[in-house]
């Protein structure tokens, strides 16, 4: 058989970043070669073009993995003197946190999938009103976002989805394989059309649960990994973060939850689809065959994850450890106890957060040459001159806006590093810090479910095998949240002007919260 070879050039040009457009390869080419004669000529705006590159390989997450073109601009940042090696390495030590959440907290929730995919089960089979449902999976989302990383809470509900999207497109098509989910020719007229409806109503859920973490997700210092950079800044326990946040989180929540019933109701911005009575009654069938085949050994694996849930919950809000630490030992807790005990199957548990957790390093990158280069101090200068109140707001926006197009944990770490940098040189008081470090985290989580590329959740749904199935662009997905965007965001900023420094104050006089 004759191959036609390629040249070496061309075999390379195809290497480099493999199936990303050629467009997309050479504007970073571009950028690698300007950055060193910007850098020479003019440091600071240097500083600010990498920021704006390494914010626009966020953005085109879906064109190749950020972690490969902003590692590159990152390692050239490091190698032309942007910023050092060491500073790199105190940035990262000063996160070790963040990192050991990303890796043993996802890795830990992992082993406890099959106790919740039994619990969204049972809600979708449970619960007939749509408005209900909406609610208590936004609801339930919301919930296991305080305690766990949003990340996993998304990966699980996909699972769930992509479970009940496999058992009625194999019952439709008359074709048990799993791999042909994509392929839809073998469908017959009647039941494309139940498919349709079905695949509305898992997007109308998969949306709801999605803002649903970032609800939930803004409470706890768990919730996301740059809410664990701002407790630390902070020195904020579980429970005072929590209490911190209550002022804007709370109203955020009844409001949002408030939204999630109308556009349900009206059917507003393409939410409103029912589950069609077919798939409920395949769904339902399905069910009851998996429970009655369900062994002991099994049943017992369910009760030993519930135990181990249990555990999690007090030992965070209890502060024992550090929350990786903790996230090890639910890893231990829940391999030695359902019986999992191959290297392979455990490994299995880390891949899904790996990839996030060399990416946040090279953010940490990006931080250091912002700090060497003080790209931020115009900003925070400008905003700093402003009355102790209107800064507040100020945060929030910048933060908001930002949060909305790149990513959440590499904007609100900036912010926190300038702020707490103001607060040591004796800028602010320790007071107006504690309410700027809620207004950035408010801001960096509530405006940013815009867009796919400031949540990570979403931009994990968006990637997943899911989003083809049930037809969700990225077009889709930005227009569905865009009630939940301009609710959670106004009413977020309300609080932020209006309620954030009387309640603290109030909490402050019952000692609830204390400033050092």
């Amino acid at each position: 058989m004759f191959v036609v070879e390629i040249s070496y050039g061309r075999a390379l040009w195809r290497n480099f970043l493999g199936q990303s457009p050629d467009w997309y390869k050479l504007t970073l080419l571009i950028f690698l070669v300007v950055n060193p004669l910007v850098f020479f000529i003019n440091p600071f705006v240097a500083g600010w073009l990498l920021v704006v590159e390494f914010i626009f390989t966020l953005a085109m997450a879906l064109k190749c993995y950020p972690l490969l073109p902003g590692g590159l601009l990152a390692i050239e940042a490091v190698a032309i003197g942007m910023t050092s090696a060491e500073h790199v390495r105190e940035e990262i030590a000063g996160n070790l946190e963040v990192l050991l959440l990303l890796v043993f907290m996802v890795a830990g929730i992992y082993f406890m999938k099959q106790l919740l995919l039994s619990i969204f089960t049972r809600l979708l089979l449970s619960i007939k009103s749509k408005i209900v449902l909406s609610l208590a999976f936004c609801l339930a989302a919301a919930f296991l976002s305080a305690f766990l990383d949003a990340l996993t809470v998304v990966a699980v509900i996909i699972s769930v989805a992509v479970g009940f999207y496999g058992i009625y497109h194999r019952a439709a098509s008359n074709r048990p394989d799993e791999g042909e989910l994509a392929d839809d020719s073998h469908i017959d007229k009647h039941y494309r059309a139940v498919l349709e409806q079905f695949r509305g109503f898992l997007r109308s859920l998969m949306m709801h649960a999605g803002v649903g973490t970032a609800l939930g997700g803004v409470m706890t210092m768990v919730g996301e990994p740059q809410n664990l950079i701002i407790a630390k800044a902070a020195g904020w326990h579980f429970g005072e973060f929590f209490l911190r946040m209550s002022p804007v989180t709370i109203p955020v929540l009844f409001c949002g939850l408030l939204t999630c019933v109308l556009v349900e109701k009206f059917k507003w911005f393409g939410y409103g689809e029912t589950l069609p009575e077919p798939v409920r009654q395949v769904l339902h069938d399905y069910d009851l065959r998996s429970r009655q085949q369900r062994t002991r050994q099994e049943t017992l694996r369910l009760i030993v994850q519930g135990i181990i849930g249990v555990w999690l919950v007090v030992a965070l809000a209890l502060h024992l450890a550090e929350v990786g630490l903790i996230g090890l030992t639910v890893i231990i807790l829940a391999t030695s106890l359902t019986g999992v005990t191959d290297e392979h199957a455990i490994g299995k548990a880390f891949t899904e957060a790996l990839p996030f957790t060399a990416l946040l390093t090279v953010f940490f990158a990006v931080v250091a040459v912002i700090i060497d280069q003080q790209l931020f101090s115009p900003i925070i200068s400008f905003v700093l001159q402003a009355s102790p109140h209107a800064q507040l707001s100020l945060f929030y926006l910048f933060n908001g806006l930002l949060s909305s197009i790149s990513d959440n944990v590499f904007v609100g770490t900036v912010y926190i590093n300038e702020a707490k940098a103001a607060l040591e040189h004796g800028v602010i008081s320790m007071q107006q810090f504690e309410l700027l470090a809620v207004a950035i985290n408010t801001g960096t989580n509530l405006p940013s479910v815009a867009t796919p590329n400031g949540q990570a959740a979403f931009l994990f749904l968006l990637t997943s095998a899911l989003a083809p199935l049930i037809r969700l662009s990225y077009g889709r997905m930005v227009w569905m949240a865009l009630p939940y965007t301009l609710v959670l965001t106004l009413v977020g900023l309300l609080c932020v002007q209006h309620s954030l420094m009387p309640v603290s104050e109030w909490l402050q006089a019952q000692g609830w919260i204390v400033t050092p």
